[in-house]
């Protein structure tokens, strides 16, 4: 019993200082994050609806790209993905979300597995930037900076 009080004790301040560094969103802020998801969940299953959440003056730049692309670009990139790459996981982490009225950006983390039509799996793992406007009640990108990360 007296090993168990003392492993508390020693505990319970890094208890208390995680909960206190936890980050806490604003409803804004989960709104945000909810569009987020919801645009990388489309574009991760190509489908089309991915691009109802880009602005018409989209621009944004992937590391692997030389220039910024457009959102005709994007539409092109996602139509024409290899349909023999299955997704077997993925996920995104959110770093910071800044918001200001209805503009907003969003630094991310996303962890992707993806496996080939011979079962070969890759692990790639990145950052990304979303800088957001919100228009008719929703949050779109107007322009995104990231990629993998090696």
């Amino acid at each position: 019993m007296k090993k168990l009080l003392v492993l508390l004790a020693l505990l319970l301040p890094f208890l208390i200082l995680t909960n206190i560094h936890a980050q806490q969103w604003t409803d804004e802020q989960k709104d945000i994050w909810a569009s987020v998801k919801t645009y990388n969940d489309l574009a991760v299953n190509r489908d089309a609806g991915f691009l109802n959440y880009l602005d018409d003056s989209y621009r944004g730049w992937e590391y692997n790209s030389e220039v910024p692309e457009d959102k005709e670009t994007v539409k092109k990139i996602i139509s024409n993905r290899d349909p023999n790459i299955k997704i077997v996981y993925s996920t995104l982490t959110p770093a910071t979300i800044w918001v200001n009225g209805s503009f907003a950006y969003v630094h991310y983390y996303y962890s992707t597995v993806t496996e080939d039509k011979d079962g070969k799996r890759e692990f790639e793992k990145g950052r990304w930037t979303d800088i957001l406007t919100k228009k008719d009640n929703k949050w779109i990108m107007v322009g995104d900076h990231g990629g993998e990360v090696k």
